[in-house]
């Protein structure tokens, strides 16, 4: 079913809302609007990326009129030291989101997965552009299937819930936790991102994993996050190691 723009712009007057049948990424188009200095909450919507972004320059893939997504332009007073924070506080926006629409409980896989039944439905990305930040969001909405090399970890809200949902409520309702979390972490600082994420989190403390930093591998227990959203891991070795970035999965 087409999704209907009109009727999202209709809960949300306010906020400027581009959509488009098909882009090549939504946070391409969103970084363009940034760059001639739109206003902060401008979305950027597609029914199809050609060239959908992941992390580590991966592609994201982008189902046609199944999946929601949107990429947001940030310009809160955040410093760039806080663009790990941000990620955390997107991905507890999302999952706040889906559980509003669906009643789904998302599991956060740090720093950007949103897990169902250990399966990945959704992703965070963040990118610095000037003085805002670009915030991509991809959910797996009421896809039926994935392509074989994807089907043994995606799922999407239809397959978990057995029943379709609403792309555009979902959207209203992330853009409107998307505006909670960050004016949040804003106000309050990292204290309240840290806990939430660590309570909506199944990854933060103890849990067993491995952790790929292109080129090495670690194993080890998570032991929580640090004051920059960044994880900690006790590593087999004895050593506890900050994570910046890197691939986490549980050990099977």
């Amino acid at each position: 079913m087409p999704f209907d723009i009109e009727c999202v712009r209709s809960r949300l007057p306010e906020r400027r809302i581009d959509w488009h049948d098909s882009v090549t990424s939504t946070m391409a188009e969103a970084s363009l609007l940034a760059a001639q200095g739109c206003e902060s909450g401008t979305a950027v919507g597609a029914e199809e990326q050609t060239a959908g972004q992941g992390r580590y320059g991966r592609s994201w893939h982008s189902a046609p009129g199944l999946g929601l997504y949107v990429s947001v332009v940030l310009r809160h007073r955040f410093a760039s030291t806080r663009l790990p924070l941000v990620t955390l506080a997107l991905g507890l926006s999302a999952a706040e989101a889906i559980l509003k629409v669906t009643d789904l409980a998302c599991d956060l896989r740090w720093p950007n997965d949103l897990l169902i039944h250990s399966k990945k439905c959704g992703g965070i990305l963040t990118q610095l552009e000037g003085s805002s930040i670009i915030a991509g969001m991809g959910i797996n909405v009421n896809h039926e299937i994935f392509p074989r090399e994807l089907s043994g970890f995606a799922t999407s809200l239809r397959i978990a819930s057995g029943r379709m949902h609403s792309r555009e409520r979902l959207l209203v309702e992330l853009l409107g936790c998307v505006d909670s979390f960050c004016t949040l972490l804003e106000k309050e600082g990292p204290e309240p991102i840290l806990r939430m994420f660590t309570c909506a989190s199944s990854f933060v403390y103890g849990r067993r994993v491995h952790v790929d930093l292109g080129d090495s591998v670690i194993t080890g227990t998570t032991a929580g996050l640090n004051d920059s959203g960044f994880l900690i891991l006790h590593g087999d070795d004895g050593n506890d190691n900050v994570i910046v970035a890197g691939g986490v999965r549980p050990c099977s």
